[in-house]
């Protein structure tokens, strides 16, 4: 995005990833209207906003119809979908309605007004992958009807809306493939690896490793990742865009890095693998490179410090706790 200061709605904006994106559009002096119905997010992510000038809060759900004041936005970043198989796995409904009405609500928005819209897809797009690492040009190997289809199939059908949009109805769009993000704002309890191993090490509590630890993902930290979305929302690449790290991890060697990290003792415990859990996930991120000039800057380990930091504030501790 250029520096021009512009109307940018943000939807899923008190989530994770959503709340610092607002706090990088507000820092580039863009005028920010953001929504969320808080099912999955958090309004004290916004805590340190609420009062900006140039920053309104609706509590709504996107599959209603959006705000009418939204017909000022020039700019659309949906976030709203959950993205935590804590919480996709026992609200498939609610995640296939965010991933399909939802959009389609924002789609019909921006054919009114001719806003651009930045739709947040996903690396479950490829399923368990049988090609690595994952390039935007492979279909993936998803099971339609699986424990975790409601989210992979949701944001296959959207990338599939969008396309249909931009070239029957000529809908300015933009697709980006997030992977694996973490950072400060994650939430505990909320499935995903990284919250899982640093608030248990912290706790003292056994790291709960599903399968052999021998599969893989890659970890791309948040303000990388925003700045990636911005970029794209910027150029004149339409997209799918893959958006994460291409450095590849084994879940042992995660466990491992967080307990040296945070100095805990903990030991690990191995769990079975649940179903269609992807053995691989690695993305090819050349096509960022060239049309983006966008690749990560901040490396694990930086990251996991800054991420085990904000949990230890957040869990009111000034040690680590050992069993």
């Amino acid at each position: 995005m250029n520096h021009d200061s512009l109307q940018v709605a943000v939807t899923g904006a008190a989530g994770f990833v959503g709340s610092h994106l607002c706090d990088a559009l507000l820092a580039q002096g863009h005028r920010v209207m953001a929504l969320d119905n808080l099912s999955t997010g958090d309004i004290g992510h916004l805590d340190g906003l609420l009062g900006h000038k140039a920053f309104t809060f609706q509590r709504r759900d996107v599959c209603l119809e959006p705000p009418r004041d939204w017909g000022e936005a020039q700019r659309i970043f949906n976030l709203a979908c959950p993205a935590s198989p804590a919480y996709y796995r026992t609200a498939p409904v609610d995640t296939v309605l965010s991933s399909v009405l939802g959009l389609w609500r924002l789609l019909e928005l921006s054919q009114r007004t001719g806003a651009r819209l930045l739709q947040t897809s996903t690396s479950e797009v490829y399923g368990d992958a049988q090609r690595h690492p994952q390039r935007e040009d492979y279909w993936g190997h998803v099971n339609p009807n699986g424990a975790r289809s409601c989210y992979d199939e949701g944001k296959r059908c959207g990338e599939a809306m969008l396309m249909a949009y931009h070239q029957e109805r000529k809908v300015d769009v933009r697709i980006a493939r997030i992977f694996n993000t973490y950072g400060p704002r994650l939430r505990p309890g909320d499935g995903r690896v990284v919250s899982n191993f640093i608030v248990q090490a912290l706790q003292g509590h056994d790291l709960t490793v599903y399968g052999d630890g021998q599969q893989t993902r890659s970890f791309c930290y948040v303000s990388d990742t925003v700045k990636a979305l911005m970029l794209l929302m910027g150029a004149d690449e339409i997209g799918p865009v893959n958006v994460g790290n291409p450095g590849e991890h084994t879940m042992l060697a995660l466990a491992e890095l967080v307990l040296r990290l945070t100095g805990s003792r903990s030991r690990l415990v191995f769990l079975p693998l649940p179903q269609d859990d992807p053995r691989r996930r690695c993305p090819d991120i050349d096509h960022a490179r060239a049309t983006l000039g966008w690749q990560p800057e901040v490396s694990l380990e930086d990251g996991l410090s800054r991420t085990i930091h904000h949990f230890r504030q957040l869990l009111g501790q000034q040690r680590v706790i050992v069993a």
